[in-house]
């Protein structure tokens, strides 16, 4: 099931938490975007494992890979998509969280 989060809500709790609901976030987020196009990726739980197995590295994969599965679920519906995976990159390696925001985002409108 796909939820609409409020980002201001999600990127407070963040600081909140001290950052512990990003985690929460990242797993939802992934989750979500494999939910919205139907296609099955690496699961929330096991993308959070390798970003941080990998010191972050495998994080700016996913981010590229979030923007490519948010333009596939654009396309399914009819929806114009751009090239999302190189602007989530870039702003995954400024602070995840903006890009986060951005990929809540794209879901809360696709859904």
């Amino acid at each position: 099931m796909i939820i609409k989060r409020n980002i201001v809500v999600c990127i407070i709790l963040t600081f909140i938490t001290c950052g512990l609901y990003s985690l929460y976030w990242f797993v939802c987020l992934t989750n979500e975007s494999n939910a919205l196009t139907g296609e099955p990726d690496t699961s929330g739980g096991a993308a959070l494992l390798l970003t941080i197995i990998t010191c972050g590295i495998y994080g700016m994969f996913w981010a590229y890979k979030r923007g490519e599965k948010i333009d596939r679920a654009k396309q399914m519906r009819n929806i114009p998509a751009s090239n999302g995976g190189l602007l989530y990159l870039i702003l995954y390696l400024f602070g995840g969280l903006i890009a986060y925001a951005l990929i809540q985002n794209e879901i809360n409108n696709l859904v």
